[in-house]
């Protein structure tokens, strides 16, 4: 009797367990929720809309999502985009630092100037703009441009300073009007950028011309003139793809628009 009672036992304990087993590794649909479960995580589609932007999974699209407008600005304002951008900062210094250098003085490095070099947040994080929820407004981001007052992007400028004294020259590469280069000048130099091989902006002979077909065709002139492009950083992929992009590409994170 008491020999059959143990075997009942066990076999009610080893059902359970097997069914424990079994809930425990099945595949359920993602609902991420605080505290006790009783409301779902305000912005998680958010972020998987970031993490397709970002590896360029979605492409052309033209604004914010206007649900996602405070996660961006959380995003941008926080802690984890200026991470972000250190993790990418720290990555390209780990490669560049592993690179054999002529010491020729032809080895440079192409950076972006918008979103990579300096920083536009002051101009997105105004209410009439609100991180890419509103329709792109040339003439308020050009008045904005002329004031010349972008700070920098901290770990990039990191790595820029990094890049000079391992013997990377620098070169400016954005698509800029070429009639606010004074402007751009003096405020990449405001912002800590102390000197560069070259600083390339857009001119008359770029019209027309896609965001990857104006790089492609400025990196290839350099190439021309026997530079060597170790390395590429921007924030937008067509900053990256193309003719001549160089022997690493790097990204930093930019959820707010996106330049074809």
């Amino acid at each position: 009797m008491a020999a059959s009672v143990f075997l009942l036992i066990f076999a009610i304990v080893v059902s359970t367990c097997n069914a424990a087993n079994e809930l425990h590794t099945s595949i359920h649909l993602l609902r991420p929720r605080p505290g006790f479960g009783r409301q779902l995580v305000e912005g998680v589609d958010c972020l998987s809309w970031r993490l397709a932007v970002e590896t360029n999974n979605l492409r052309n699209w033209r604004l914010v999502p206007e649900s996602c407008e405070k996660y961006v600005g959380n995003y941008m304002l926080g802690k984890q985009y200026r991470r972000d951008c250190k993790a990418v900062a720290d990555a390209a210094l780990e490669y560049a630092s592993s690179l054999n250098l002529t010491g020729d003085g032809k080895d440079i490095w192409v950076f972006d100037i918008d979103e990579t070099t300096l920083s536009n947040l002051p101009y997105y994080a105004r209410t009439d703009v609100q991180f890419g929820a509103i329709p792109y407004n040339d003439t308020k981001f050009n008045e904005w441009v002329a004031e010349g007052e972008a700070p920098a992007i901290p770990a990039v400028r990191y790595l820029y300073n990094k890049l000079l004294t391992i013997g990377i020259k620098n070169v400016f590469l954005s698509g800029t009007n070429v009639r606010f280069k004074e402007v751009r000048i003096s405020n990449i130099h405001k912002a800590g950028y102390r000197s560069w091989e070259k600083i390339i902006l857009k001119g008359e002979g770029d019209k027309g011309l896609s965001a990857v077909a104006y790089k492609s065709k400025r990196r290839t002139e350099l190439v021309s003139q026997g530079y060597r492009i170790v390395g590429n950083i921007g924030d937008q992929w067509s900053d990256l793809l193309g003719d001549n992009a160089g022997s690493r590409t790097f990204k930093v994170p930019d959820p707010m628009y996106y330049i074809a």
